[in-house]
C-alpha cells in the first residue's frame, strides 16, 4: 500500500499526540496546542502536493479509451470498462481525469448527433453578435416544417449536455443507455420532426484577467532613487509571494470567470429562447416533449410563462423522474388540470412497467418506469 507525502508529514504530529495523551495533566496544554496546529493544516491543500499534473489528453485515443460495435467504452489495449480509480488514494486527481473525459465524450455525442442523427446544430442566441457568448441546440432537418408532429427533448441538470441523459450512464453502461440517440432515431423513423435543447449551456468560461495594481510611488514626488529602491522591494516581495503560493498549492487552477449567454441564462430561459424562436414558430399540428429530471421542473415554468400557446400546441408530455413541483413554482390550477390530462411523469421503482405510483402533488400521473426507460416513445 503507497503512503503519501502528506501522511508521512502528518504521522509525527499523530505519533506525538498519543504519547502526549498518556501523560498527566500538564501534558493537556500541549495535546491542545497540537490539536490547534493541526486544525490550521489544509488537508486539501496539502494533499494537492502529491498529485501529479492536471494534464489530461483532450481525446479518447488519448485517454485509450473507444467505443466499440455496442457502444460500450472500453479500454482499447485490455478491453475492460472504464476505471475511475486509475491512481490509488488520489480521489482529488481521479474526479479531474473523470471530468476531462467527460468533456470529451460531450463533443463525441455533438457529433454523433450531426453525423449519426443528421441534426443541425444551431446557434443562439439567434441575433447574436461576432463577440457575445452563444450557445446551440440540434435540430432535424424538417423540425420547423414537419406539418404533423414535433418532438422535443429536454435533459436534467449537471453536466450533461445535448443529447445526453446522464454521463455516468455513458461511460459505465453504453450511448444507448446514456444518451438521447435511440429516441432521437426512432422519434425520426416514426415521421417525427426532431428538437434537442441545450438548457445546461447557461454561460462561457473564460479566464479572470489580472488586476494590476498601479504603484503610488508613480505619482508621487519621490526622488527617483527612492522609488527605484521601493519598486525593487516590492518586486522581491511579489516574488517571495509567488513562490510561497507555488509551494503551497502546486496545482492552483486559473481563476475563471462566467460569461452568461443572452436569454438563456438558466436552464428555465432556455426553454422559454427556444419555444419563441423554434417551437412555436413550428409547423407541427401536434408537439410531443420528453422531460428528464430537472426537464420537467423546466417544461413547467414554460407553462407558466406561455400557458395559452403550450395548451393550443402541445399534446403530450413525457417526464422522467421529473423534479418540478407545482407549488413551488406556483403553477395555478387551470395547469395543474392540463397536466392530469396531458403528462405523465416515470419515475423509478420497483413496481412493474406503468403501475401507478402514489404522488402527494396533484399534477400529473406517476407510473413505475421499471428498468426500461425507452418505452417513453411507445406512448
Amino acid at each position: 500500500m503507497s503512503i503519501s507525502l502528506s501522511s508521512l508529514i502528518l504521522l509525527p504530529i499523530w505519533i506525538n499526540m498519543a504519547q502526549i495523551q498518556q501523560g498527566g495533566p500538564d501534558e493537556k496544554e500541549k495535546t491542545t496546542a497540537l490539536k490547534d496546529l493541526l486544525s490550521r493544516i489544509d488537508l486539501d491543500e496539502l494533499m494537492k502536493k502529491d498529485e501529479p499534473p492536471l494534464d489530461f489528453p483532450d481525446t479518447l485515443e488519448g485517454f485509450e479509451y473507444a467505443f466499440n460495435e455496442k457502444g460500450q467504452l472500453r479500454h482499447i489495449k485490455t478491453g475492460e470498462p472504464f476505471v475511475f480509480n486509475y491512481r490509488e488514494d488520489l480521489h482529488r486527481w481521479n474526479q479531474k481525469r473523470y471530468e476531462a473525459l467527460g468533456e470529451i465524450i460531450t463533443k463525441y455525442v455533438y457529433e454523433l448527433l450531426e453525423k449519426d442523427c443528421n441534426l443541425k446544430k444551431i446557434s443562439i442566441p439567434v441575433d447574436a453578435t461576432e463577440s457575445e457568448p452563444k450557445s446551440f441546440i440540434f435540430m432535424s432537418e424538417d423540425a420547423l416544417t414537419n406539418p404533423q408532429k414535433l418532438m422535443v427533448l429536454i435533459h436534467g441538470s449537471g453536466v450533461v449536455r445535448a443529447g445526453q441523459w446522464a454521463r455516468r450512464l455513458i461511460i459505465n453502461e453504453d450511448l444507448d443507455s446514456g444518451t438521447q440517440i435511440p429516441f432521437i432515431k426512432r422519434a425520426v423513423a416514426e415521421g417525427y420532426g426532431v428538437i434537442v435543447l441545450n438548457p445546461n449551456e447557461n454561460y462561457i468560461e473564460v479566464e479572470k484577467p489580472k488586476i494590476h495594481v498601479q504603484s503610488s510611488s508613480d505619482s508621487s514626488d519621490e526622488p527617483a532613487e527612492k522609488r527605484e529602491r521601493k519598486d525593487k522591494v516590492s518586486k522581491e516581495t511579489k516574488k517571495r509571494r509567488d513562490f510561497y503560493e507555488k509551494y503551497r498549492n502546486p496545482q492552483r487552477e486559473k481563476e475563471m470567470m462566467q460569461l452568461y449567454i443572452r436569454e438563456n441564462g438558466s436552464p428555465e430561459e432556455h426553454a422559454v429562447y427556444v419555444w419563441d424562436h423554434f417551437i412555436a414558430q413550428a409547423a407541427a399540428e401536434n408537439v410531443f416533449f420528453v422531460a428528464h429530471s430537472y426537464g420537467g421542473l423546466a417544461f413547467v415554468e414554460l407553462m407558466i410563462q406561455r400557458e395559452a400557446d403550450v395548451k393550443n400546441k402541445v399534446t403530450a408530455v413525457a417526464l422522467t423522474d421529473s423534479v418540478h413541483n407545482v407549488w413551488h413554482q406556483e403553477a395555478g390550477k387551470t395547469i395543474r388540470e392540463w397536466m392530469r390530462e396531458n403528462c405523465c411523469n416515470w419515475v423509478s421503482s420497483s413496481e412493474p412497467l406503468d403501475t401507478s405510483v402514489e404522488s402527494m402533488l396533484p399534477d400529473c400521473p406517476r407510473v413505475s418506469a421499471d428498468t426500461d426507460c425507452f418505452v417513453i416513445l411507445k406512448k
